[in-house]
């Protein structure tokens, strides 16, 4: 016997028209790659995208094709979301920064019939061109415009395409398991693996992310999703907007702190979601024009564990929450956000801050465990011994796309790769990703220790540690630092920094200062670079 309530599939067009019907004049608000503020809403959202899908009748398109986009955080590339997704074929988002030749193998790894893409990205279109055969249209976002055709000819404009449709189209009725979506992971060692997302697990993503447990989205909340497109669909936020009806702020290609801080003062932003490199900027910028953010009470922060200076900075200076919030590709992304309970408002500041600190808990949809790596029996969830993190739900990959080998465990949990403590309360802490864990002497030091300490400095912006081959002990802790401007820190007193913060074993052997490192197309910092740059160091005569 069956339970006797009505059967409706949970479709990702089902959140658009949600938006649509009960939220039709809450603005979107995005920049576009020429700088200009465009201003629409979710209706207007909804009627493009029926118009696309409307024009997706002539693409000799089958169900389930993939369609890629190349773009940045704005309104076409939302609309182009929902009427691929809508219309029962994939939305392939694809990360601009990944190497050329990931790039094309992930195209021709999806078999994708047809890639959006930002005028600003076209030579990255031009240089993948002849090399992805599947491909049969290239639709460049915007209007008509003779220097792209003279480079692309048979480019089509996004604007030319849809302004003739209809607004009226009935989206599609099919089971909730098609699948919507297509994210690759983003391959700092070997190719790239793709995840592919259903209806289903959309939907049941969007649910919990919306909870107040979660990322707690409202129609009253003005959301910027910094987090690009192309990282795990901004972490769902595109999908939360709708269902939740917030107003949208899409920050478009300029990412840099005074962009946003304009973004966030003038159109009041309530809520932002991006990874720490992101946050360092935006407060050298706030400080550096005076304002106090005042419309933002709370920020989101993942892609990596946040330093405790951000959090302290924005808490202090801005009176905004920062939320630590944990996942990959792999989970949808969200696994954990660190939502207090009712308990810890008895906790001193001290206390507090640690429980901040942690990645969070998971919402109900996730489950988490640690194991031990060599016999993956389970461990205690103690708050202190550390394991393998392990996980799985409804949102969780199972197999990677095109890949029939499983992506589980025996026993059906997903292997991350983190090393984490959870407590009783299922609050867990990344303590390293696993092949970033620094092993000297047969002891394990933490890299995200090392660095969260280093950016605690006034006068270091940013820091990577990793390990160095060392030929007594294995492997031993360096420091890779960009100062802040116009700092004269030098290497002794930058160790020096260290003293009563670490064991002095576990301190970095030594402080190297570069004008940059290497950032990945998630905002993430690309250990495996440094690791290949820096990682003999301490084998040479001398350090350089």
């Amino acid at each position: 016997m069956f339970g006797k309530m009505m059967h409706q599939s949970l479709l990702i067009s089902n959140l658009l028209d949600h938006a649509a019907k009960y939220h039709s004049d809450t603005s979107v608000i995005s920049r576009e790659v020429s700088g200009q503020i465009t201003t629409t809403n979710w209706l207007q959202v909804q009627q493009n995208s029926k118009r696309l899908a409307n024009a997706f009748t002539t693409f000799d398109l089958e169900a389930g094709d993939r369609i890629a986009t190349i773009a940045w955080n704005n309104h076409r590339h939302l609309e182009t979301w929902y009427a691929i997704s809508g219309s029962g074929y994939v939305c392939h988002t694809i990360n601009p920064r990944l190497f050329p030749e990931q790039l094309i193998f992930i195209i021709n790894d999806a078999q994708d019939k047809a890639i959006f893409f930002d005028s600003t990205f076209l030579p990255l279109i031009l240089a993948v061109q002849g090399k992805v055969p599947s491909v049969e249209r290239f639709i460049c976002y915007g209007s008509h415009d003779e220097k792209i055709i003279e480079a692309l000819p048979d480019v089509l404009f996004y604007d030319e395409l849809i302004q003739h449709e209809s607004t009226e189209y009935n989206w599609p009725q099919f089971s909730e398991e098609t699948p919507s979506s297509l994210c690759y992971t983003s391959g700092t060692t070997g190719n790239p693996k793709g995840v592919l997302y259903s209806h289903r697990s959309t939907l049941l993503h969007t649910m919990s992310i919306c909870l107040p447990d979660c990322l707690n989205l409202s129609a009253r909340d003005i959301v910027m999703p910094v987090v690009p497109m192309f990282h795990v669909n901004a972490w769902g936020v595109p999908y939360a907007a709708a269902m939740a009806g917030s107003t949208i702020v899409l920050p478009g290609p300029n990412l840099d702190g005074d962009s946003l801080v304009s973004l966030i003062d003038d159109y009041k932003v309530t809520v932002a979601l991006g990874v720490p490199t992101i946050w360092q900027g935006l407060l050298a910028a706030a400080k550096k024009r005076g304002t106090k953010l005042e419309s933002m009470n709370r920020n989101v922060v993942g892609g990596a564990a946040c330093p405790p200076s951000i959090i302290r900075e924005f808490k202090n200076s801005y009176d905004c929450d920062t939320i630590h919030a944990w996942g990959m590709s792999e989970t949808s992304p969200v696994g954990t956000v660190n939502q207090p309970k009712a308990k810890h408002s008895a906790l001193n500041e001290a206390e507090y801050e640690n429980l901040r600190l942690t990645q969070g808990r998971p919402p109900f949809g996730v489950e988490l465990r640690i194991v031990d790596g060599e016999n993956l029996a389970a461990l205690p969830n103690d708050g202190h011994t550390q394991g393998n993190l392990q996980v799985r739900g409804p949102w969780i990959v199972e197999n990677y796309f095109n890949q029939e080998k499983s992506a589980l465990t025996a026993d059906g949990w997903f292997d991350t790769g983190d090393i984490a403590t959870i407590d009783a309360d299922g609050y867990m802490t990344i303590c390293d990703r696993a092949k970033d864990l620094i092993k000297s002497g047969g002891e394990w030091i933490s890299s995200v220790e090392i660095e969260n300490i280093a950016v605690g400095h006034p006068e270091i912006r940013m820091a990577a540690a990793i390990a160095a081959r060392h030929p007594k002990w294995d492997e031993r802790p360096i420091l890779i630092a960009v100062k802040q401007e116009d700092s004269t820190l030098s290497e002794d007193d930058a160790r020096a920094y260290f003293e009563n913060k670490l064991a002095r074993w576990q301190i970095p052997d030594v402080v190297i200062f570069v004008d940059a490192l290497p950032i990945n197309g998630t905002g993430k910092i690309v250990k495996a670079d440094l690791r290949k740059q820096f990682g003999d160091v301490l084998l040479k005569d001398e350090v350089v």
